[in-house]
């Protein structure tokens, strides 16, 4: 080993799960507990980023600016939806509706590769950060919250279900 401290890092949804798993690692040197696997991946990024600035980068003409930090958007046909992860908010236009955390990561799976279907279980991996299914309606629950979000807003683009797949977010 290099000597370095070793990390633990623990994801668990709710806070009961979050104090108990605190319990089990209160032995290990660092640990970290978050609420998704999201989360985890974002540490992750901000510890390996080099300490410097970062490297400058020349845009082309005509390409559109990079999404500023926390904020990634749907890149198709100049669809102007966004998701903003430092707030955790879903934005169009000038309009923005505010996303819990399991909304927020189910759609920052989808927004990420728009037309693309993400199985069942592979949003559950990435959201839920497990591998049980169960009967799949907390998946649909939360589907269905952003479908009335992404009304409420107008976005014409729309989050469709891929009978015995999964979903898609397909842009207008």
């Amino acid at each position: 080993m290099t000597g370095m401290p070793s990390l633990v890092i623990g994801v668990a949804s709710s806070s009961a799960e979050r104090r108990q798993l605190a319990q089990l690692l209160g032995g290990t040197e660092a640990f970290l507990i978050v609420s998704s696997v999201h989360q985890a991946r974002r540490f992750l990024d901000l510890v390996r980023r080099p300490s410097g600035p970062p490297p400058s980068r020349t845009q082309p003409a005509g390409e559109p600016p990079a999404p500023s930090s926390g904020a990634s958007s749907v890149p198709s046909s100049g669809l102007e939806l966004g998701v903003d992860s430092d707030r955790r908010v879903l934005r169009w236009r000038e309009r923005e509706v505010g996303l819990t955390p399991l909304e927020h990561d189910l759609l920052v799976c989808l927004a990420g590769t728009p037309g693309q279907v993400w199985t069942y279980a592979r949003l559950h991996r990435a959201v839920w950060g497990n591998d049980h299914l169960g009967r799949g309606s907390d998946m649909h629950s939360v589907v269905r919250r952003i479908r009335r979000k992404l009304a409420r807003l107008n976005v014409p683009a729309t989050i469709h279900a891929v009978r015995g797949v999964g979903f898609r977010l397909t842009p207008p």
